[in-house]
């Protein structure tokens, strides 16, 4: 029997050189090898050289094309040689069988410009594993289920994971603490109301009423210079016009276009006294000196503002520390990101160790 299977695998070689020529197409089949043993591998390459330009379908060969093969992986080539002027296709299938006995491999079919041209067909003797009967006592039966250890390259994934996890667990951890510990974004100042311009120079008048070494005749250029400062800051707050940089008849212009001239009488005087005081060296008396006080006082009282009193004020202020806000985003949107990274690598850690113990 064995004998019939070599004339017929020799026949078959002389076969699997002789390919189609037609038109300038040459195809050729060929195999690895004629024999083998069941279970191994091998493959068949079918190789087309044809004119470059040319249309071309190579066939297709899986498993049930021939019954009993199977088909474990399919390649593709094409190269052109000849300076481009000619083309080679190449399909190579790697196969395989279970079964013992001869299988002929029918020729294939290419179509070149819608024509067909077959290859030669080729063949393959598969043979059974040869069994000692004459030693069956040598034939082991199978082996109980034995423990095996666990080699670096198996777990060193999990490792790596692990210390991934366990520094980005750190570093969420830190810059959890850097969110509850940033500072406040909207700072609170409480603001001190301020006081109607009269009470202001009101209570600026009794302070220099009650200091005894301004009213010295010594310290008389100082006690004029404060008196007519406070003025000049009322009728600035009050009236709205630079006071504080104006000369006295600039002062005394400017109001009698608001007052009547008889309101600011006094006040003129006031100024005038106080000019000379600075600018000449005039010694008022200490009556002279109260009386210029209370004349003060009087103008005060008589010109100030009680709307002043009823406008409503803020007692604080809110103030957004833009740094802070800028900080807290970038902090909230880290911790978002390297917790969905944890998430993952949880993951992958989670169903390496189950594959591994599994």
């Amino acid at each position: 029997m064995k004998k019939g299977y070599i004339y017929i695998i020799s026949a078959l070689l002389v076969m699997c050189f002789t390919g189609a020529h037609a038109q300038n197409v040459v195809l050729n089949a060929e195999i690895d090898t004629f024999q083998m043993l069941i279970g191994e591998q091998t493959t068949i390459r079918l190789e087309l050289s044809v004119d470059a330009g040319n249309r071309v379908k190579m066939p297709e060969f899986k498993t049930g094309s021939v019954n009993g093969l199977e088909v474990l992986d399919t390649k593709a080539d094409v190269r052109s040689i000849n300076e481009g002027k000619r083309e080679v296709y190449t399909n190579e299938y790697l196969i395989t069988t279970f079964d013992s006995t001869l299988y002929s491999i029918p020729p294939f079919e290419v179509l070149v410009n819608d024509s067909a041209f077959r290859s030669n067909p080729l063949a393959l003797a598969v043979y059974s594993v040869p069994i000692d009967t004459a030693n069956l006592q040598n034939i082991c039966g199978p082996k109980a289920i034995q423990d095996v250890e666990l080699t670096w390259e198996e777990y060193r994934d999990s490792v790596y994971l692990g210390v991934i996890l366990a520094i980005l667990g750190a570093v969420l951890a830190w810059v959890v603490t850097r969110l509850v510990k940033n500072k406040p974004i909207i700072r609170i100042i409480k603001i001190k109301p301020k006081l109607p311009s009269h009470i202001t120079a009101l209570n600026r008048i009794e302070e220099i009423k009650g200091d005894k070494s301004l009213r010295l005749e010594g310290n008389t250029k100082e006690y004029y210079t404060q008196l007519t400062d406070t003025l000049r800051e009322y009728m600035r707050d009050r009236y709205g016009f630079n006071a504080t940089e104006m000369t006295t008849s600039e002062i005394v212009g400017h109001l009698l276009k608001i007052q009547d001239k008889e309101s600011i009488k006094d006040l003129k005087e006031i100024l005038q006294v106080a000019d000379l005081v600075k600018f000449a060296k005039l010694h008022p008396s200490i009556n002279e000196n109260d009386r210029n006080m209370a004349n003060a006082i009087e103008f005060v009282n008589e010109t100030k503002n009680i709307e002043e009193e009823k406008v409503q004020q803020p007692t604080e202020k809110r103030i957004v520390n833009q740094r802070s806000l800028f900080e807290k985003r970038m902090l909230i949107v880290s911790i978002s990101v390297i917790a969905c990274v944890l998430v993952v690598i949880a993951a992958l850690l989670a169903i390496d160790m189950y594959n591994l113990f599994s």
